[in-house]
């Protein structure tokens, strides 16, 4: 069932804007749920991923690996987690990216911003409870 008339149902176009959106968009989209304790600290189920923040890997070949985000490539939808690596045949390593859907946040890098948006979800969820 469609419940607004001004976002398409398409799935041509919901791809076309999803592969084409801009960083600021990406940022919104690239999310990660948060640890079962943080969740309860916080008050919400997911956020954004920054650098910085601790994450553990909890779907694909690197299941279990723990590790700092080192980078958010928004334009290749990946995250890099440091320890998190591929040997090359030349000997260098290289990191391997990993979809932002596929880790737990553990530790938040927490900042003014970090915390403004924080406080503003709680205070939805509030009014959603009162109504």
């Amino acid at each position: 069932m469609k419940y607004s008339k001004d976002v398409t149902s398409s799935r041509r176009k919901q791809r076309k804007a999803h592969f084409a959106a801009p960083s600021s968009v990406r940022r919104t989209i690239m999310t990660s749920a948060l640890s079962k304790e943080l969740r309860g600290r916080h008050g919400c189920r997911s956020l954004a991923i920054r650098k910085d923040d601790e994450v553990t890997i909890v779907r694909g070949a690197h299941k279990g690996a723990e590790g700092k985000v080192v980078h958010v490539r928004r334009k290749k939808w990946i995250i890099h987690v440091d320890r998190v690596t591929r040997d090359k045949v030349n000997g260098s390593t290289v990191p391997i990216g990993i979809h932002p859907s596929n880790v737990v946040i553990t530790t938040i890098k927490m900042d003014k911003d970090r915390r403004n948006i924080l406080e503003r979800g709680r205070k939805q969820s509030k009014t959603k409870l009162k109504e």
